[in-house]
């Protein structure tokens, strides 16, 4: 039996990828943060088939304690500070978890077993202000946020230690994927969450920023199992995952009110608050190499995704009435 390990695997891609692996037959092992409050929501229905462990991207000791203990063949590295506005207030933090916190893994592989695969959640953000469209891993890279910044850190740190070190190390250049367990910070989550309670008359208006960014999103379910095959691979390498397509805000937006029969003119208005410093106004990923080396495409359409969000949501809040 196989043996994952996945840091964050309480969050949207972590419980995406655990009930993935638990269904290829692999006994997973799940890192967590220690906390007094619990927050298991997202994989409560597999919570007993996962093994759970205390340790933090800030203490090299607990990883490499962490990876003694659990010993995998596979280690996927979905914890980070992931929420871009949060970035610009926290740029500290979001340097210690989301790029320091790459070379503490990739440490810990070295010291206690080098032949562990490795998968880095690295992040279209790293592109930033794009010199080309669509982006390809050839595509060089424009960060416009601190959240982007430590992504480039941790892409590159994984590189260097695959090419000085002869790890198996892996970097998912992963275009915005979304699901109903996306957080609701996110804008995608914030408008089906928002029109779930606008439906049931539990709230009036949504505010939203910029409405004419565009990004390439595609469902987090479909993209785990890109991250599953880079580790099956002969040899590592780096992959964008992405479907190709991209849709502005206002378009997400459109389509998620018109699942119950809404116009969003009639209920989103625009807050400078939420605009960002410098923002990413365009990515659209090429998935290429991807498809023709790993076989993977995406089977979930950009409308599938909306209305699955805001189905989940509608059902959601109805149960919370």
């Amino acid at each position: 039996m196989p043996r994952a390990l996945i840091t964050g695997v309480t969050g949207q891609d972590g419980a995406y990828l655990a009930r993935f692996l638990l269904d290829k037959g692999y006994q997973v092992h799940g890192m967590v943060r220690r906390s007094s409050t619990e927050n298991f929501e997202r994989i409560a229905d597999v919570r007993d088939r996962i093994q759970l462990h205390q340790a933090d991207l800030l203490d090299q000791l607990s990883l490499l304690r962490l990876l003694e203990r659990s010993e995998p063949d596979e280690l996927y590295n979905m914890a980070a500070q992931s929420f871009v506005p949060t970035s610009f207030d926290q740029p500290l933090l979001t340097g210690e978890f989301t790029a320091l916190g790459v070379t503490r893994l990739l440490e810990a592989i070295r010291t206690v077993d080098p032949k562990i695969r490795f998968y880095q959640a690295s992040s279209s953000e790293m592109f930033g202000s794009v010199r080309e469209e669509p982006q390809n891993e050839q595509t060089p890279f424009w960060p416009r946020s601190p959240y982007g910044v430590a992504k480039v850190y941790g892409h590159w740190i994984t590189v260097n230690y695959r090419e000085s070190y002869g790890i198996f190390a892996c970097s998912g250049i992963l275009f915005n994927h979304e699901s109903p367990w996306r957080g609701k910070e996110f804008v995608t989550r914030k408008i089906s969450d928002a029109v779930a309670r606008i439906h049931h008359g539990k709230q009036r208006k949504l505010q939203l920023g910029n409405l004419d960014a565009h990004r390439d999103w595609g469902f987090a379910g479909d993209f785990v199992r890109a991250m599953w095959q880079m580790l099956q691979h002969d040899h590592p390498d780096d992959y964008v995952v992405a479907t190709g397509t991209k849709h502005s805000v206002r378009e997400f937006a459109d389509r998620a009110f018109a699942r119950v029969g809404l116009d969003y003119r009639e209920f989103v208005e625009l807050d400078a608050a939420l605009l960002r410093p410098a923002d990413v106004h365009t990515l659209r990923g090429d998935a290429s190499k991807a498809r023709r080396e790993l076989g993977w495409q995406p089977e979930t359409s950009f409308e599938q995704l909306v209305d699955l969000m805001v189905d989940a949501d509608l059902q959601r809040v109805a149960a919370e009435a």
